[in-house]
């Protein structure tokens, strides 16, 4: 299995997308009680770690946050639509990387500060990155399908 398949062109689960097609504002914002996050909230903690690895990679000595909290920075004035469409496109271009067998093995510098993640290559950033996405974005299809709203339009895998 290619990085492009673990990232955009999923066989374990719907592409990222169409996760997130059909969704509104409303059902974007909407809290389900005992739940920590909305969904807008889970795809600005992704687009923001995604836009942070993307970074890195391309050598941009962007420091890690001092909190988990600042990994979660909320919906912003420019709403859902914007939003949806940044994590998207940022996802498209992350996945074009993994076409390029040469840059995937090059190490991610400067190096990542967290000891866990200090001597990751390209290839590891985006397998991060992919791994991150999948665990939230099962959250978004649980948060769907509490508020009666999975599968979207285009359907779903039935198994």
């Amino acid at each position: 299995m290619d990085l492009r398949s673990l990232l955009i062109e999923t066989h374990a689960h719907m592409p990222p997308a169409e996760i997130l097609s059909d969704l509104t504002e409303n059902d974007a914002a909407r809290r389900f009680p005992g739940i920590s996050h909305s969904i807008a909230d889970i795809v600005a903690h992704m687009a923001f770690w995604q836009g942070w690895f993307a970074k890195r990679i391309a050598g941009t000595p962007e420091p890690i946050v001092a909190t988990a909290a600042m990994g979660w920075p909320g919906i912003g004035d420019a709403g859902f639509d914007t939003l949806r469409e940044q994590f998207v496109t940022g996802l498209d271009q992350l996945a074009a990387l993994a076409g390029n067998p040469e840059l995937l093995v090059t190490p991610v510098t400067p190096v990542l500060e967290f000891p866990p993640l200090a001597n990751y290559t390209v290839q590891d950033a985006l397998i991060h990155v992919a791994h991150h996405n999948a665990h939230h974005l099962g959250q978004i299809i649980l948060l769907r399908q509490l508020y009666g709203i999975w599968p979207p339009s285009g359907g779903s895998f039935t198994w």
